[in-house]
C-alpha cells in the first residue's frame, strides 16, 4: 500500500507518500480500506518531532478514519467485511490501509457521504469524553468553547445545543464569529476586539491554550465549575490560584484522549455511538469540512491547518 511517510522532523515538505507494506489485522483488530482521513493539530506536532506515536501504533499520522471494512482478525465483534465504518485511531491514518482494536471502530452513520464521516471520531470523542463523561455537562448549563470554529469547537456547539446547553463561543474573526452563531452557538466573542472574561460565567469551559487562559478561565467558572484542559496552544505551565479554586469548589481536568488504553477508549467510542450517532444521523450534528485534499498532497492539507484560517475540519481523501 501507499502511505505519509515523515521522512524527517520538519515542516509540511517532509511528509511523503511513500509504498510501504501493508498491514494485516492482529486478534480482535479490523483493517480498513480507507476512504478519508481527519487531520488534526496532533498530527502537525508529530511532523514536527514533537508527539510521537505510542508503542505498537503505526508510524503514520491520523488519528482518524473513514472507510471499507477489508479484513477482521479473531475475536472481532459486530462488524464483517464490506461494512462502511469510521474509526478513532492511535495512528496510521494517513494510508490506504490500517488496522485499528474493533472497539474504537464505528458504523458510518447514515445522512452523510463516507468521507464526511471521517471528520467525526477524532473530534466526537474529544468532545463526548471531555464536556460530558468528564465535565458533565448538563442541559442548562452554560459551556465556554475556546476555538470554536476548529474541529472540536464546531462539533462541541452543535452537540451541547442539541443536548440542551447555553453555548458561549471564542473565535479570532468576524467570519468565524458569524459561522459559529449560525452553527447554534448563543453567543460569540471575537477574542482580538473583547476580553470573553469580562463577559462569560460558565459552568464548563473547554480549553485549547491552556497556560495562557488559565487564570480567564478560572475567573469565569461559576460556583462548582469545571475546566477541561485538551491542548497548550498558549503554553504548558502556568500559575493557579487555589484560593479562587477553593472558593469556587471548582475543578480543572487536562486530558488527553491517543495514549489511553483501548478499554478506555472503547468506552468512549460505546458512548459516541449511543449518545452522538443518532444526534448525527437526526441532522443536529453535522461534521463541518473546510477542505477535503488529495491524501497523496498531505502537506497542503498540513498548511491549510498551520494558517489558522479554516473553520471546521479539513481531509485527506482517496
Amino acid at each position: 500500500m501507499h502511505a505519509i511517510v515523515i521522512s524527517q522532523p520538519g515542516g509540511p515538505e517532509v511528509l511523503e507518500w511513500r509504498e510501504v507494506p501493508d498491514p494485516r489485522p492482529a486478534r480482535g483488530e479490523v483493517l480498513i480500506e480507507v476512504a478519508a482521513a481527519g487531520v488534526n493539530r496532533a498530527d502537525l506536532m508529530q511532523r514536527q518531532g514533537f508527539y510521537p506515536p505510542p508503542p505498537g501504533a503505526p508510524d503514520f499520522p491520523g488519528l482518524e478514519c473513514s472507510g471499507v471494512v477489508a479484513e477482521v482478525g479473531e475475536d472481532v465483534e459486530g462488524f464483517a467485511p464490506g461494512d462502511e465504518v469510521c474509526a478513532l485511531l492511535a495512528g496510521g491514518g494517513y494510508a490506504e490501509k490500517v488496522a485499528v482494536p474493533w472497539e474504537q471502530v464505528l458504523p458510518a452513520p447514515s445522512g452523510i457521504t463516507l468521507v464526511e464521516a471521517a471528520a467525526l471520531p477524532e473530534v466526537a470523542c474529544t468532545v463526548w469524553s471531555n464536556v460530558f463523561m468528564t465535565a458533565r455537562l448538563r442541559r442548562g448549563e452554560t459551556l465556554l468553547v475556546h476555538g470554536g470554529a476548529s474541529g472540536i469547537g464546531t462539533c462541541a456547539v452543535q452537540l451541547a445545543k442539541a443536548l440542551g446547553s447555553h453555548v458561549v463561543v471564542t473565535a479570532g474573526t468576524a467570519e468565524k464569529v458569524a459561522r459559529c452563531l449560525e452553527l447554534g452557538a448563543d453567543e460569540a466573542i471575537n477574542y482580538r476586539e473583547e476580553d470573553f472574561a469580562e463577559k462569560v460565567r460558565a459552568d464548563v469551559v473547554l480549553d485549547i491554550m491552556g497556560a495562557k487562559y488559565l487564570r480567564k478561565n478560572i475567573s469565569v467558572l461559576k460556583t462548582g465549575g469545571r475546566l477541561a484542559v485538551i491542548g497548550l496552544q498558549g503554553g504548558a505551565k502556568g500559575e493557579l490560584d487555589l484560593g479562587a479554586m477553593l472558593a469556587k469548589r471548582a475543578s480543572i481536568h487536562a486530558t488527553g484522549l491517543r495514549n489511553r488504553p483501548v478499554p478506555e477508549k472503547g468506552a468512549i467510542v460505546r458512548g459516541v455511538g449511543e449518545n452522538v450517532w443518532p444526534l448525527v444521523e437526526a441532522g443536529a450534528v453535522r461534521p463541518v469540512v473546510h477542505a477535503v485534499v488529495p491524501m497523496a498532497e498531505a502537506a497542503e492539507a498540513h498548511r491549510i491547518l498551520e494558517s489558522g484560517d479554516h473553520i471546521g475540519k479539513v481531509l485527506l481523501a482517496r
